[in-house]
C-alpha cells in the first residue's frame, strides 16, 4: 500500500537537555507525524555509541543508547531529583548536540537512577534480565569490564579476560570478574531496563497512532563489541583473536584507496552450521522492536569487500562470496513475518541484483543520486518499481537543498526541467513533491528536507572524523503549518492512509501486532 515516512533519528528531537530522548518530544514528534498523514518514522540504529558518536559503531547489536533515556520521565518517576537534572543538563549549544558533555555528565545521572530502582522495580528489573539473558549478561560484564581498565577495548585487556570466551577456564575468569564488578554490572542491567522500558511505552503510543518504525540494522558491527568478545568464533579471527580480514568497499572514482571500515568480517561457514543463530536472534531482536527493518550493505549478504587485517587503506582487498540465498532461506524459516528494506545502494554487480530479487525485499532508489545527464543510471523516478522505497536524500547524503546549491549547470538543468521545479513553489519542495509521486510503495524524505534546511543540517558526511550526528529541531519547527502541507502532499499522491484504503478504522500501522519489546 502506498504510504510515506519521515526520517529523523531520536537524538534530533528538540528535548530539553541537550539531546532528544524517548520523552514528551518523541510522543509530541509522534504527533505529528499524524497529523502530516505519514504512515512511518524512520530512526538511526539504537545501540550504544562509542568513539565518534556514531550510531552505526555500537558496543552491542542488541542493547539500547542510554543517552536516549528521557531524563524527565525519571524525574516524573522519582529515580531523579530537579537539581540532579539541572545538573546533568547539556543544552548550553541550541540545534546541536555536545556528546562531550554528555558523556561527562548523563552516566552519572542514570547512575542515580539505577541506585534508586528498588522493591517491586528490582523484581521487574531481574525479570527483564531474565528475558534478554542470551545477550544482556555478556554485554554488562563487557561494559563494566572496560569501564574499570579505563575504556581501553577488549583487545587490550589483559589476558585472562580478554581471552575468556575461548579458554577452558574461561567460566571461572568471568565469574570472578562479575563478582569483583557486581556493582557496575547491575547498574547497565538497570540502564537497558530504563531504555526498553521507556522505547516500549513510545512504541505504544506510536501504535495507538497509526504510526510504525522503520528501524536500521548495520549489518555489521565493531571489533570493540560485547558481540565480538563474546562469541568470536561468529567472526574471521585469528587464534589472538585479531581479524585476519576487515570491512571496506575497493577503490572507485571517488575514493583512490577505497573506504577502510576496519570491522571484523563473519565467518559465515561457521554461522551456517547452526542456522545463523547469532543473526537470528538479532534479527529477532529488531522484529520485536520496529514494524520495518532496513538492514544496510545489503549486498555483503551475495558477496563483500575483504581487507587484509593491519592494512591502512582498502586497496589489497579482494571480492569474497556472502551466504547468499541459503541466508535469505534461513531467515524467511525464523523470521517468516519481518518485514525488510535492502539498502542495495553503490556498485551493484549481477550476483547483488539476483539476491535482492530473491529476497522479495524492496531495494532504495535515492533521489539524489539520479540527475546527471552524462550517466542517467536507475534513480530516475521513470526507471522505478512498486516494490521500492524513494528517498530524496539518506542520513549519508547531503540535504536537498545542500545538494541543489552544489549542482553543476548541466546537471542542475536537466534536475530543473525533469521534476518541473520553479522558484513559485521551491526547488526543494519541487524534489519532495517528486518522491511522492513517484510510483515506489513508499517515500521516505528526511526531517531536514521538510525543513528546507542546508549544509549546517547535515546528519553525517561519510569519511568526516568528527563532527557528524549533532543536528537537532528546535522547539516549534515541526509546526501545525508544516503537517498541513506534508498532509496535502500526501493525500495528493495517493499515499495518505484512510480508513477507506485500509478496510477498517482500527486497523493498526502496518507490521505492528502489539508484540512485546525486547
Amino acid at each position: 500500500m502506498r504510504s510515506s515516512g519521515i526520517l529523523l533519528h531520536i537524538t534530533s528531537l528538540p528535548s530539553p537537555g541537550g539531546v532528544g530522548t524517548m520523552g514528551r518530544a518523541a510522543c509530541d514528534f509522534v504527533d505529528f507525524l499524524a497529523e502530516a498523514g505519514q504512515r512511518y518514522w524512520q530512526i538511526l540504529p539504537l545501540g550504544p555509541t562509542g568513539y565518534g558518536d556514531s550510531p552505526y559503531q555500537t558496543f552491542s547489536a542488541f542493547a539500547g543508547n542510554p543517552y536516549l533515556i528521557d531524563p524527565g520521565t525519571l524525574l516524573e518517576r522519582g529515580l531523579v531529583t530537579a537539581e540532579e537534572l539541572r545538573a546533568a543538563d547539556c543544552g548550553a549549544e541550541p540545534g546541536y548536540v555536545d556528546y562531550g558533555a554528555l558523556f561527562a555528565a548523563r552516566p552519572a545521572l542514570l547512575r542515580k537512577a539505577c541506585g534508586r530502582l528498588s522493591g517491586p522495580e528490582r523484581r521487574r528489573v531481574r525479570e527483564f534480565a531474565e528475558k534478554n539473558a542470551d545477550w544482556i549478561g555478556d554485554y554488562a560484564l563487557f561494559m563494566a569490564a572496560r569501564d574499570s581498565f579505563g575504556g581501553r577495548p577488549w583487545y587490550e585487556w589483559p589476558e585472562d579476560i580478554r581471552l575468556c570466551h575461548v579458554r577452558p577456564e574461561g567460566r571461572e575468569t568471568m565469574e570472578r570478574y562479575s563478582a569483583g564488578l557486581s556493582g557496575d554490572i547491575d547498574y547497565y542491567v538497570g540502564v537497558q531496563y530504563l531504555f526498553f522500558e521507556q522505547w516500549e511505552a513510545l512504541r505504544a503510543y506510536a501504535r495507538e497512532k497509526g504510526v510504525g518504525f522503520i528501524g536500521d540494522m548495520p549489518i555489521y558491527v565493531p571489533l570493540d563489541s560485547a558481540d565480538v568478545w563474546a562469541a568470536p568464533e561468529n567472526f574471521r579471527l585469528d587464534g589472538r583473536l585479531r581479524p585476519v580480514e576487515v570491512a571496506g568497499v575497493p577503490p572507485d572514482g571517488f575514493t583512490a584507496d577505497g573506504q577502510l571500515w576496519g570491522h571484523p568480517l563473519y565467518d559465515w561457514d561457521a554461522m551456517e552450521k547452526d542456522g545463523y543463530g547469532w543473526w537470528m536472534r538479532r534479527l529477532g531482536a529488531a522484529e520485536r522492536m520496529f514494524d520495518v527493518t532496513r538492514i544496510d550493505h545489503f549486498r555483503a549478504f551475495s558477496s563483500y569487500w575483504a581487507v587484509p587485517g593491519g592494512d591502512t587503506t582498502a586497496r589489497r582487498g579482494v571480492w569474497r562470496p556472502g551466504p547468499g540465498k541459503g541466508f535469505i532461506d534461513a531467515l524467511r524459516r525464523a523470521r517468516p513475518d519481518m518485514r525488510f528494506i535492502a539498502e542495495d545502494l553503490g556498485y551493484l554487480t549481477p550476483d547483488v541484483r539476483e539476491l535482492v530479487e530473491y529476497s522479495g525485499f524492496p531495494g532504495m532508489k535515492v533521489l539524489e543520486f539520479g540527475f546527471d545527464p552524462r550517466e542517467p543510471g536507475d534513480y530516475l523516478p521513470h526507471t522505478f518499481t512498486r516494490n521500492t522505497v524513494c528517498y530524496a536524500g539518506t542520513h549519508d547524503n547531503e540535504t536537498v537543498r545542500q545538494w541543489l546549491a552544489g549542482l553543476d549547470e548541466e546537471c542542475r538543468g536537466y534536475a530543473w526541467a525533469y521534476m518541473g521545479l520553479n522558484d513559485g513553489e521551491g526547488p526543494v519542495r519541487g524534489v519532495l513533491r517528486t518522491g511522492m509521486a513517484s510510483v515506489s510503495e513508499l517515500f521516505v524524505a528526511q526531517m531536514q528536507d521538510w525543513l528546507e534546511k542546508g549544509g549546517e543540517a547535515r546528519m553525517n558526511t561519510p569519511g568526516k572524523p568528527s563532527g557528524n550526528w549533532r543536528w537537532r529541531m528546535l522547539p516549534g519547527e515541526a509546526s501545525p503549518e508544516l503537517a498541513r502541507r506534508i498532509r496535502y502532499s500526501t493525500e495528493l499522491y495517493g499515499r495518505l492512509r484512510t480508513p477507506e484504503r485500509d478496510g477498517s478504522k482500527e486497523k493498526p500501522a502496518p507490521g505492528a501486532q502489539g508484540k512485546e519489546g525486547s
